[in-house]
């Protein structure tokens, strides 16, 4: 981490202008999980602590640059006052323009604002000039503290820090930090687990991930096509065609050894929770089934190379977890790398929900905000949100 962070500001007085992901899932007007409210936290309580003046913005759904009364970030700057008892919590109507000024304009410092939804705005995800200097003009210091949308280019992602001094909040210090140093000088042995259901979406991440582990654990549907490129009969299970090459590239490299692919599945008739499944070895799945789950002689073997890792890094889920006869090998693989005594990093969407949904996630070293950020982070791409960060140095 080499970004300088809110701890190497002097903040009393100052205007933050933050960057939170406050894109939290909500159902009638109502916020079915504050997560990400709360990861956010630290950073915000931070930054009053010390006297600061805190603005926060952020975008919710994907209201394709209209002002859309579902998308309003009204009832979040409600609940965060739950969150925040005792702080003053204003809403700004606007992110931009008269609105927002007039709530920012006499703030006092320890108080908090909430500016409307920014991608209201086309301008926001255009990473229009104009617009990021109008969201400028309501801060001293711009501070992102939203890993989620670091890899995206937009206004208040990159576009503000060409205006302002730009750090670093706690939660993208520690999103940085963590999945930083295992990448670079990670505690041996370093085991990778990707999962899900494409080679082509993951590629990137194992290309980058292979030299550096000394084993890659593959399950979900993208283990199909690699067990298809080896000849075995699939039955009816997912295989991408078009990324068998690439399967093929990587099953031929010089660090295939380090691959593990599973040796038995649980396949049904259909893709469905009730259907008829059973355990299979690789080398014997009927046609007129689908694998949707590795088999227990995989889970062995995997549980037991993630006992043994000091660092494990873990990228989709190993079957059709959202079904219960599915769910054991994604699971299982929770229940190992909470067992582990060094660094376990969970990363991407789906392996998120799962592990919280394994009621595991507590017993991780970190469960990454960011799915598309911490997949992007994971193939080795540069995110914007951190290259536009100032250096320490």
């Amino acid at each position: 981490m080499d970004k300088k962070t809110i701890r190497d500001v002097a903040w009393q007085g100052q205007r933050a202008l933050v960057r939170v992901d406050f894109n939290v899932p909500m159902q009638d007007g109502a916020i079915t999980d504050d997560t990400r409210m709360r990861a956010a936290l630290p950073t915000i309580t931070y930054l009053l602590d010390n006297g600061a003046k805190v603005v926060l913005m952020s975008h919710l759904g994907r209201p394709k640059g209209e002002r859309t009364l579902k998308y309003s970030l009204a009832p979040v700057a409600e609940h965060l006052r739950t969150l925040l008892p005792g702080r003053e919590v204003r809403f700004a109507e606007d992110c931009i323009g008269a609105p927002a000024q007039t709530v920012v304009s006499d703030l006092p410092s320890g108080a908090v604002a909430v500016l409307e939804n920014l991608r209201f705005h086309p301008e926001e995800e255009q990473n229009d000039p104009h617009f990021a200097e109008q969201l400028s003009a309501l801060g001293d210091v711009y501070v992102n503290d939203a890993f989620g949308a670091a890899h995206r280019a937009h206004a208040s992602t990159a576009g503000v820090a060409k205006y302002l001094p730009a750090v670093a909040g706690f939660l993208m210090e520690k999103e940085i930090d963590v999945m930083g140093r295992a990448l670079e000088s990670p505690e041996r042995p370093f085991v990778a687990i990707i999962g899900g259901a494409k080679v082509s979406d993951k590629i990137q991440v194992m290309e980058n991930l292979l030299p550096k582990v000394d084993a890659l654990l593959i399950g979900g549907g993208m283990a199909n096509t690699f067990l298809a490129v080896q000849g075995y009969e699939l039955g009816t299970s997912l295989v991408e065609e078009s990324a068998k090459e690439l399967a093929k590239r990587l099953l031929s490299g010089s660090y295939a050894s380090k691959l593990k692919l599973p040796t038995d599945v649980v396949a049904a008739t259909a893709f469905a929770k009730d259907a008829e499944h059973d355990v299979y070895p690789v080398s014997a799945i009927p046609a007129d089934r689908m694998a949707l789950d590795i088999g227990p002689e995989t889970v062995k073997q995997y549980q037991s190379l993630i006992r043994g890792a000091n660092t494990v890094i873990w990228n989709g889920p190993m079957g059709v977890f959202e079904m219960a006869p599915f769910a054991k090998g994604t699971f299982a693989i929770a229940e190992a790398m909470a067992e582990v005594a060094g660094t376990t990093i969970v990363g991407g969407g789906d392996s998120v929900a799962a592990v919280e949904q394994s009621g595991l996630a507590q017993k991780m070293t970190h469960v990454s905000t960011g799915g598309g950020a911490s997949l992007e982070f994971l193939e080795g791409k540069p995110l914007p949100g951190v290259t536009a960060l100032q250096d320490r140095a």
